[in-house]
């Protein structure tokens, strides 16, 4: 198991002099998820950024994926404190992010779901670019479809950065979408027009970008009182056939907790039913679904 620290660097010369770029790689796994040793290093990693820094960027070291996603093998196996600790610790690193001095932004250029979507959107900014292989790749939170729900704050972030009837739908489905998709509807602040030129268009996003406000909570999430009020407009005119499965109902309460006391609370509210539904016979057999395609791969 890799211990080497994440890779971080600097801009010294313009034009993105000050620019910190923080690196996440695979370690020893086939795939970048969000695995305890992967979020231990992004904690060191973020301590570790200089405090000089005007910006930071968070990008991937994969041609394929940003993050793939959380680690489902802790999802289906630790006993239930064991992942209530995994999803606690993971939610005060990316805190770390949200708390961040200057301007962050994610660089994604390939697949970000379920927690690498939601570790993306602890950041300022979503910069977007295409993939190098030219293929459309996936961007959303796909947690229903293995009937369970997020567990880092999707449910609050993801309708204060694209349409929030839309986001509350996909969200209590678990339908994602291309990158294309993601372009039309908004979820980007910028993209770039190719792989190569990603980087820099994050690096030039964090440098021209304010301060947000910070208070603990994700800089766009429906608590904000700029995005509270479209939220509950878009519960309203939603159809009650999108909640009536355990997830869809699981993602309706960390909404309301959201909306109704804080982002902490509806934090608790995802990670209490993402390890309560994964423990359903439902849960279970999509898990184990999942595991057995991907063997077959």
């Amino acid at each position: 198991m890799t211990t080497e620290p994440l890779r971080i660097e600097m801009d010294e010369n313009a034009p993105h002099a000050g620019c910190c770029t923080l690196w996440l790689d695979a370690g020893d796994s086939p795939m970048i998820v969000l695995d305890r040793p992967l979020i231990e290093r992004l904690e060191d990693a973020l301590e570790a950024v200089p405090r000089d820094a005007k910006g930071l960027v968070l990008a991937s070291e994969s041609d394929r994926v940003f993050v793939a996603g959380a680690d489902l093998k802790t999802i289906h196996g630790a006993a239930d404190s064991e992942l209530l600790a995994y999803l606690a610790y993971a939610s005060e690193v990316y805190a770390m992010l949200a708390q961040f001095p200057v301007p962050t932004a994610a660089a994604i250029g390939g697949a970000a779901l379920g927690g690498g979507l939601e570790l993306a959107m602890h950041c300022d900014g979503l910069i977007g670019g295409p993939n190098p292989s030219a293929k459309p790749y996936p961007v959303g939170l796909p947690e229903a479809g293995l009937a369970l729900c997020p567990g880092w704050g999707g449910t609050n972030m993801l309708p204060a950065r694209i349409d929030p009837k839309d986001a509350i739908e996909r969200t209590a489905t678990g339908r994602t979408m291309t990158y294309p998709e993601a372009v039309d509807i908004g979820l980007f602040d910028a993209t770039s027009d190719s792989p190569e030129t990603l980087l820099d268009t994050a690096k030039a996003w964090v440098l021209s970008a304010d301060l947000p406000e910070r208070n603990g909570a994700p800089s766009r999430w429906i608590g904000r009182p700029d995005r509270a009020g479209a939220v509950r407009d878009a519960i309203h005119s939603l159809s009650g056939d999108t909640f009536e499965s355990p997830s869809g109902l699981a993602v309706m309460e960390a909404i309301h907790a959201g909306l109704s006391d804080d982002w902490d609370a509806a934090l608790r509210v995802e990670q209490n039913n993402l390890v309560r539904l994964r423990s359903t016979p439902e849960g279970r057999s999509a898990i184990e679904a999942f595991f057995a395609k991907s063997a077959k791969r």
